[in-house]
């Protein structure tokens, strides 16, 4: 990886995959800074372990308490209006977990911060492969709020999604490839159901829930053939 003389800004929620993207963003951008998001999520540990791994490697850090802003809005089971594992209130083919509006409005307002401190890139973990069919997470998605918020505020900032054509398989190898990847295992949390106790070799969670269960999947095809290798028999 090669390292270039920009700003970028991670949006990172403490789960694995934005901390593979912080892993990233250092790897590859010369100044680096963080920022999450409280907004009434049941498994708000992940903002304990976005701080940890941020302070670790003295990157400036912001916390944007949207407190009910999110969940007095929408029915989602990460704000406690539902279950996780169960199919979406009004939302049909989507799982329960699924937040409306989340993701445009974190990133539109990432975009806002990264305009306060001259930061040329966004860097999101949201990916179109190994996930649970949020529509929010594909790359047009992405491709097309950055436009519009571009064209808005007459700014030439990119959202960069380096994990958006990789499972989690791959995002574990990433991670390594970064050195990141025990930090990915012991300070990153992804269960639903806010469970930091419980170990597995993949890291900790319930185990149980659709967030860990992908988590455990990827961390086995990970182990088992590898992640380049992986790559390559998908590619051929």
């Amino acid at each position: 990886m090669t390292k270039v003389d920009k700003h970028a800004l991670v949006v990172l929620s403490g789960g694995q995959d934005s901390v593979t993207c912080l892993g990233y963003a250092l790897k590859v951008f010369s100044k680096v800074s963080a920022i999450s998001f409280r907004y009434n999520q049941r498994h708000a540990i992940e903002l304990q372990c976005a701080a940890y791994v941020a302070n670790c490697y003295a990157v400036p850090h912001k916390v944007v308490d949207m407190g009910e802003l999110i969940s007095s809005l929408v029915t989602s089971a990460l704000t406690g209006k539902g279950e996780v594992g169960r199919p979406h209130a009004y939302k049909p083919g989507l799982p329960s977990s699924f937040v409306p509006g989340r993701n445009a409005l974190f990133l539109t307002l990432s975009h806002a911060f990264a305009q306060e401190i001259a930061a040329e890139a966004i860097i999101t973990g949201v990916c179109q492969t190994d996930y649970s069919g949020y529509p929010d997470c594909r790359e047009l998605f992405v491709l097309q709020l950055c436009q519009a918020l571009n064209t808005g505020y007459e700014t030439r900032i990119q959202i960069l999604t380096p994990l958006m054509d990789l499972n989690k398989a791959q995002t574990f190898g990433l991670a390594e490839e970064c050195g990141f990847l025990d930090m990915v295992l012991e300070h990153s949390h992804t269960c639903y159901n806010g469970d930091h106790q419980t170990r597995h070799q993949w890291g900790y969670g319930c185990g149980t829930c659709p967030a860990c269960e992908l988590r455990a999947k990827g961390w086995q095809e990970y182990k088992e053939i590898g992640w380049r290798e992986k790559i390559k028999t998908e590619q051929s």
